[in-house]
């Protein structure tokens, strides 16, 4: 296998000389043309790696080169090179299919970390079946849209209601494209306290604030050379989301006490269940922050949109769950596709881990799952509220224990006192942590 090739497009004699000594010395081969005529005339003859393109040229722009390419040679990896701060027409290239995009004066250690992804993704197998369950035109859609976007450095935005699986999206993301083989650092926006988030976002130097006894390293230098999943997104305080757009902008950090900044190469996904649109138009989140992480969207449905998928999860979540049940009867079945789930997916797994822990028999009906009239019954919530999952795990604990200890932990014999069979009963120690 020979040296990559790359396609270098610039009407600038210096810029092209440039970007060839340093592709050069990545011991890759440099091909170049001046305008959008050579480039696709280059492009039709030729198989390459990588392009990197100019946005402004003699006879068109780099816009018109990265959509033409999208059709005619869209296996390259394509990179725009655009003037500084010229943030609209970077986003408008992505969302046509860049891979990313690079501004004047040109970083040339920004640079060669865009080649190497770029490299990567030809290098990139296919990796079997997505873990992305479901028949849904949505979903079969989504699954489309997260191949596509995946190939690009574009941040995205992923919406969708609570328990939907955004971060599963997120993973899938991460997993398709080139930075696999880099880290994946999924951050709850929400969970970090306020006076806590610099520090935790961009770590400290030791002595840099009281507590602060070691140097430490910040979620985003973590993250460096792979992806930063920044979920609940719309709960950043302002001052921090001033930050993060920074961080986005310059692909740079600085920690806490620390004199200089620190290059970083990550990319950026975000999502959350609330508007942000909304959010923007009332001043509680940064437009300029809200175009840069939104270059992308990616919407993921409700449960209730997804018709028939809902058995197939369920059937699927039974399978997980190591447990001797896993027939669900018609009742059941009926219930689940008439449930509204409020909590989406999530809840189908609280529900059906509920209903494999209380069934004492080998299929799952209808009055297992608790529902009735389109809601779970009141008689499923014991106590009710957040601690239900708690006090149901106490209650089964406490019998498990007094079981064992009355047949001297012979499994067997507990799981006859308990009524269990033997799958059910180790199923049941191994998610409450017993031994």
């Amino acid at each position: 296998m020979g040296k990559p090739v790359a396609l270098v497009i610039d009407d600038e004699p210096d810029i092209r000389e440039l970007l060839s000594l340093t592709l050069g010395r990545m011991d890759i081969e440099t091909v170049v043309a001046e305008d959008v005529g050579g480039g696709k005339d280059r492009l039709s003859k030729q198989r390459f790696d990588l392009c990197l393109t100019d946005m402004r040229l003699p006879d068109g722009n780099g816009l018109d080169l990265v959509e033409w390419m999208q059709r005619n040679a869209a296996g390259v990896p394509v990179a725009v090179i655009t003037a500084h701060g010229n943030v609209e027409t970077a986003v408008q290239a992505l969302k046509l299919g860049a891979f990313d995009f690079i501004t004047k004066p040109l970083d040339l250690q920004n640079l060669r970390n865009i080649v190497e992804n770029a490299l990567k993704l030809s290098e990139k197998n296919a990796d079997g079946p997505s873990p992305l369950l479901g028949d849904s035109p949505a979903m079969r859609e989504l699954r489309q849209l997260i191949e596509r976007v995946a190939r690009s450095q574009a941040p995205i935005h992923i919406s969708g209601e609570s328990g939907t699986g955004k971060e599963l999206v997120a993973r899938l993301i991460h997993d398709s494209g080139p930075r696999s083989e880099g880290p994946f650092a999924p951050v709850n926006c929400g969970a970090i306290p306020a006076e806590l988030m610099e520090s935790e976002f961009f770590g400290h130097r030791k002595g840099s604030f009281t507590g602060a006894v070691h140097d430490k390293v910040g979620l985003v230098q973590s993250a460096n050379t792979g992806t930063l999943f920044l979920d609940e997104i719309a709960d950043l305080p302002l001052a921090m989301q001033v930050k993060l757009l920074r961080v986005i902008q310059e692909q740079t950090v600085r920690p806490v006490g620390a004199s200089r900044e620190e290059s970083v190469d990550v990319r950026i996904l975000s999502a959350t269940h609330k508007d942000l649109s909304g959010m923007v138009a009332k001043g509680d989140f940064r437009e300029d922050l809200f175009y840069r992480i939104n270059v992308i969207e990616l919407h993921v449905p409700a449960l209730r949109d997804r018709g028939e998928d809902v058995l197939m999860l369920a059937s699927h979540i039974l399978q997980r769950l190591d447990s001797s049940i896993d027939v669900l009867d018609d009742s059941a079945k009926r219930s689940l596709r008439n449930y509204g789930f409020p909590g989406n997916v999530r809840e189908l797994e609280n529900m059906l881990e509920r209903a494999v822990t209380l069934s004492a028999g080998n299929r799952i009906s209808e009055s297992d799952l608790a529902i009735r009239d389109g809601a779970v019954t009141a008689d499923s919530i014991v106590g009710g509220g957040a601690d239900l999952g708690n006090q149901i795990e106490e209650v089964q604990r406490q019998a498990i224990v007094e079981a064992l200890e009355k047949t001297r932990y012979n499994k067997t014999a507990a799981a006859k006192v308990l009524g269990l069979t033997f799958r059910q009963l180790r199923y049941r120690i191994k998610k409450l942590g017993i031994e």
